[in-house]
């Protein structure tokens, strides 16, 4: 039997020695992948106290310099892409394919921050009185706890510690119970390159570790992405007045108008619902259609979906992999019978694959004939499953899509520029793609609205989220 990997805690530039472990089940099988360090009090303590240790040095750091730090770490990740792909599949299951992408995405988010690290300009300010100069100068705001999921295990680590550390603050990274191994093989990468002791830290752990680091007072602000429920309790349970930066659920809607290109349409949905089996924040959760497009874009969407093959991540042949989580697969097992007890037509899919059992399987899931009070038209499914409803009125389309209390992302398809501008305008969300698929790019700021949360990830917006505001106000003569 192979022996398996260790994982373990890195605070102040080195790496720790566990008090007790715990094992991550490979979704495919359920067998032990690592032997994961599982922090306490005393762990979490040492990493956000070498975090402040480290933080003044690194602040005072020449930004140059750390922009050729950031720059050293995305040619250290490129060049550990493969192996750091495969620890993405072997713990959360999406494709090699898929993972293989997101490790590139990775190094080239520290890339762009260390670009921006040296772009972090300030402005003066005339006063009304003679012999004065206000100067705003943006400072780093300290140090930073960042709680990351599974779904994009480095690429969501990435958005946070890419923009904090240009910014000059130092980062505690906590990553989920179900992604050790992944942001092992990360930081593995930043000791590789010899970054300043402390500077980034890494505490792992099951659930009692993300708490730990929340409550922790020598903590200055919390940067979270996950599910709009622990979200909720993570802002109600901050100890102090903090900043916070959260990235919440999606529930995201797609509105097809009869002006669409369906074909196009189809394509889209079959990409953005059923990408990494559904488990992005973006996915497109609920569908509304055009009466008269309506039958052919389901037609069109059950022959693309059906024909998706679910199978192991590492086997090149696989669309779609194994779900992270048992518990994933029951919300969306859940989520069809609700919708099959309302009078829901399932097209294709439905159930669990019996075949690759004891695997996370869930066969790709296309529900039509679907009602705004169906759990899949307003509850975030993150699982392979869409929901699909006829509309008669764009009004109406429109109501339900921002109907939820998510904000993240919609979808929009039509090729009347009409339409593009008026329904763009009306969707409540951060994050509104147009006859495309893809609503966040790294150079333009990524955020939701209402309950999906508040921040911004990406682009400048994303650095200026680690940055505070000092007036300087100087008095130099009448």
């Amino acid at each position: 039997m192979a022996t398996l990997p260790r994982v373990r805690n890195y605070i102040d530039g080195h790496w720790a020695e566990p008090e007790s472990t715990f094992e991550p089940l490979n979704p495919v099988d359920q067998t032990p992948i690592a032997i994961v360090q599982n922090s306490n009090l005393d762990d979490v303590d040492q990493a956000v106290c070498a975090a402040r240790r480290a933080l003044s040095g690194w602040k005072s750091l020449n930004p140059t310099i750390r922009a050729q730090y950031l720059h050293d770490v995305a040619r250290v990740v490129a060049k550990h892409e493969s192996s750091l792909a495969r620890s993405i599949t072997l713990e959360m299951g999406k494709t090699l394919v898929e993972a293989t992408g997101e490790v590139q995405k990775l190094s080239k988010a520290f890339d762009f921050y260390a670009e921006e690290a040296t772009r972090i300009h300030g402005e003066t300010i005339p006063n009304d009185v003679d012999g004065y100069l206000s100067i705003v100068a943006y400072e780093p705001i300290g140090v930073i706890a960042a709680i990351t999921p599974w779904n994009y295990p480095l690429e969501l680590i990435g958005w946070k510690m890419c923009a904090a550390l240009a910014a000059g603050c130092t980062i505690v990274v906590k990553p989920s119970e179900f992604s050790s191994l992944s942001a092992g093989g990360l930081f593995a990468c930043l000791n590789e390159v010899g970054l300043p002791a402390g500077v980034v830290n890494l505490v792992l752990g099951r659930r009692d570790a993300g708490p730990l680091l929340v409550a922790h007072r020598g903590v200055d602000k919390i940067a979270f992405t996950g599910s709009t429920e622990t979200g909720t309790r993570i802002a109600q349970s901050i100890p102090s007045a903090m900043p916070l930066s959260m990235e919440l659920g999606g529930s995201c809607p797609m509105i097809v108008s009869g002006q669409a290109d369906v074909d196009r349409a189809v394509k889209g949905a079959a990409r953005r619902g059923f990408r990494n089996a559904g488990q992005i924040c973006i996915a497109i959760n609920r569908i509304y259609v055009e009466e008269n497009v309506y039958e052919e874009f389901v037609e069109k969407l059950t022959t693309n979906v059906r024909s998706l093959k679910t199978g192991n991540g590492l086997d090149p042949t696989s669309d779609i992999g194994p779900m992270a989580t048992p518990e994933g697969l029951a919300k969306v097992e859940m989520h069809i019978a609700d919708a099959r007890e309302r009078g829901a037509v399932i097209t294709t899919g439905g159930s669990r694959i019996a075949a690759l059992n004891p695997g996370n399987y869930f066969e790709p899931t296309v529900v039509t004939e679907c009602t705004p009070e169906m759990l899949i038209m307003h509850d975030e499914t993150f699982g392979p499953a869409v929901g699909v409803m006829p509309y008669g009125s764009l009004d109406d389309a429109i109501s339900w899509a921002n109907g939820t209390t998510a904000g993240l992302a919609a979808y929009f398809f039509t090729k009347d520029l009409a339409e593009t501008f008026d329904v763009g305008s009306r969707l409540d969300f951060g994050n509104v793609a147009v006859n495309n698929v893809d609503a966040g790019i790294m150079n333009a700021p990524y955020g939701g609205r209402k309950g999906s949360g508040y921040g911004y990830e990406h682009g400048r917006e994303g650095l200026r989220g680690y940055l505070q505001l000092k007036h300087l106000r100087i008095s130099h003569g009448e």
